[in-house]
């Protein structure tokens, strides 16, 4: 009676808590927030006290662009924690955002996304600050399942299903099969990774620094993972380091390409190898069906030709590949109130 109370009064939530994004699920009323993974931290410091000043898109507003008494930083690398206690503060405050202040308002189930790859004690670290947070209860949940679901391949059926979901700082690819992950690797490469490559490509091939924020945009501007047949620029500006004054310059498609080779190769490395992996039957399903890409990684230009031309499988980009994860997530809320399910990954 008292845990049927509480659950009507709960907001049962699912969170996607990626290294570029934090997004939130609440149950009857679907993505709550999507902002960046940000925080913005002031520093006092004759007293030398630390305080949260923004999150999310106010924060990212100011990357880059700080004082020095204030920092902005993103708390989540690869995919996990870099700094336990502003994770804490970040998930207080996106929770916060998302659930209606009211007279009796229990604290909420939630739901959250982990990288196949991910260590037990870094999992341990996601949860406790969850529960830190105020979270009555933690579930975990491999993103590569989680992406399935939201996708919608049929996941609890006895047929293989292959999705890569390609996330701001790992790719995780994975074969699912009867509700269970049957393979799964992570590889930390990513979005970031992609602006990394375009930062240092620019600073070696025409002595200019760029930041992550211009790195970002030529990315979603003129980025490509094939060769086509239209050749695109953009004009960029950064700084010049031999004279250390900012100029503006042009950038081409081809250039961007050649710029992002290494962390694509990478990518469609772990993809060959996830299919070298796979058992035959399963394998035989994959080649009939093809694999889904998710995550934001999958918005880049012609990704889904590349990785079809060098498997030689069908690749299909997902409906809404930025909110796959968490809306698959949100599905599994649904199965947080039976006993066993397998679809969630246990800590010890």
């Amino acid at each position: 009676m008292l845990r049927s109370l509480t659950g009507y009064f709960s907001n049962d939530l699912a969170i996607d808590l990626g290294t570029a994004n934090t997004l939130i699920y609440m149950r009857n009323k679907g993505i709550v927030l999507d902002e960046p993974s940000v925080v913005a931290i002031h520093n006092d410091i004759p007293s030398n006290k630390k305080s949260i000043l923004a999150v999310g898109t106010e924060a990212k507003k100011m990357l880059g662009r700080t004082p020095g008494s204030i920092q902005a930083i993103r708390p989540m690398k690869d995919g996990v924690i870099a700094d336990f206690t502003v994770t804490e503060q970040m998930l207080k405050q996106f929770i916060k955002k998302v659930t209606p202040s009211r007279f009796f308002a229990a604290s909420p189930r939630i739901v959250i996304c982990v990288p196949c790859g991910s260590t037990q004690v870094e999992r341990r670290a996601i949860k406790d600050s969850a529960l830190a947070a105020g979270a009555r209860r933690v579930e975990l949940i491999e993103e590569t399942m989680a992406a399935a679901i939201g996708a919608g391949l049929p996941v609890e059926e006895p047929t293989g299903s292959m999705v890569v979901d390609i996330g701001g700082g790992t790719t995780e690819v994975g074969v699912i099969s009867l509700g269970g992950v049957v393979y799964s690797n992570s590889v930390r490469v990513g979005g970031d990774k992609f602006d990394e490559a375009i930062i240092n490509y620019i600073r070696r091939n025409y002595g200019m620094l760029i930041g992550e924020a211009t790195a970002e945009e030529i990315k979603k501007t003129i980025g490509s993972a094939f060769p086509g047949a239209e050749v695109r620029e953009m004009e960029v500006k950064g700084r010049n380091l031999a004279e250390g004054i900012p100029r503006a310059f042009t950038v081409s498609s081809n250039e961007i390409l050649e710029a992002l080779t290494e962390p694509l190769n990478q990518i469609v490395s772990a993809v060959k190898i996830a299919l070298e992996q796979t058992p035959p039957e399963l394998g035989a399903d994959i080649a009939d069906k093809g694999m889904v890409l998710t995550g934001g990684g999958a918005l880049l230009k012609d990704i889904d030709r590349l990785l079809a031309e060098e498997t030689g499988l069908p690749v299909f980009i997902a409906e809404e590949p930025l909110t796959c994860v968490v809306r698959g997530s949100g599905k599994s809320l649904e199965k947080m109130d039976k006993v066993v399910s397998t679809i969630f990954t246990s800590v010890p």
